[in-house]
């Protein structure tokens, strides 16, 4: 009863009251946001279905809410190689922990000198960077230093320097940083801390919601991260989640399509290759562990968002 009459009592001093005109407005808007949340779901939600239905079911009749016929062959067949699939997984966790973390401090300590007033140069720094999302050197220039001066070539630094820095995340913490006030680190000062004190100490524990976002952001892209892969690496003990999990689809992709070319002359059973599956099976495999992080920086990732877009 008494928090009954509290929250009545706050809705009261907000100046509303409960009409008919808001309590549809709040159904209205309520079963919205749970149909917008319910589609959002539902790709996910097929996906981890598919990858539990026979692959003949999939090819004939397509996707369903529900499983006609349980088989774990998809997975069978993606997890063929268990050792490899751990190995990748190593490489992928490695890399993702390694690059999020630099990536952050890289990032923050960038965009917290570029909002602070008094560093008069901020603006020549700014432009450079800005610069850099209009136009860049193109892909051979970028491949040619990457591999002949920088020694990218079958190794780690090519999974984490290529996606170190991101203007866009450099941003996002300059404006926030920006709405942090300047009196709070003039009054460090007083007290005898240098930037590196006040950065370290002051700024970061005030940018928990910043923290958060960034991190998921490079977290994602580290995770998700193919690309450079296959541009730097040819050895298979450093192949990525995705780009390893790629590679087995593709070569059950060529057997298949070998065997078809062949004529029916192949020894090889190719109707025993569940592609479909596999496709479905493999995304839940890569998206499973970033999906599980997410529901712990869910509570930051709006207020970090908000924050660095209205203050500048």
């Amino acid at each position: 009863m008494t928090k009954r009459k509290i929250s009545t009592s706050r809705y009261a001093l907000s100046g509303r009251k409960w009409t008919s005109d808001v309590i549809a407005f709040n159904l209205i808007g309520y079963a919205l946001l749970i149909a917008f949340a319910l589609l959002c779901f539902l790709p996910f939600y097929l996906v981890v279905i598919s990858s539990f239905e026979l692959e003949s079911n999939l090819v004939k009749e397509g996707f369903t809410l529900y499983i006609r016929d349980f088989s774990l062959e998809s997975y069978k067949m993606s997890l063929k190689n268990p050792e490899n699939i751990l190995r990748a997984y190593g490489v992928t966790s490695l890399v993702t922990v390694i690059g999020t973390v630099i990536s952050l401090l890289m990032c923050t300590m960038t965009g917290y000198v570029l909002s602070r007033k008094y560093f008069r140069a901020r603006n020549f720094f700014s432009f450079f960077f800005f610069f850099t999302t209009l136009f860049s050197g193109g892909l051979v220039p970028w491949y040619i230093i990457c591999v002949r001066y920088l020694n990218f070539k079958n190794t780690l630094y090519a999974l984490i320097l290529p996606l170190l820095f991101s203007v866009w995340n450099m941003i996002i913490a300059k404006s926030f940083m920006g709405g942090i006030p300047d009196a709070l680190g003039e009054s460090a000062k007083i007290d005898g801390a240098n930037e590196l004190v006040i950065f370290f100490r002051l700024m970061l524990p005030l940018s928990t919601p910043l923290l958060a976002t960034l991190g998921l952001f490079s977290a994602l892209a580290y995770w998700n991260d193919w690309y450079n892969c296959m541009l730097f690496v040819n050895k298979e003990h450093l192949y990525s989640l995705q780009y390893y999990l790629q590679t087995v689809l593709n070569s059950a992709d060529a057997i298949r399509k070998a065997a078809a070319m062949s004529n029916g002359a192949a020894v090889i059973d190719t109707s025993s290759i569940p592609m479909e599956g596999m496709k479905m099976a493999m995304t839940v495999v890569a998206t499973g562990p970033i999906v599980l992080l997410y529901p712990f920086v869910q509570r930051y990732f709006v207020k970090g968002l908000t924050i660095g877009a209205v203050k500048g």
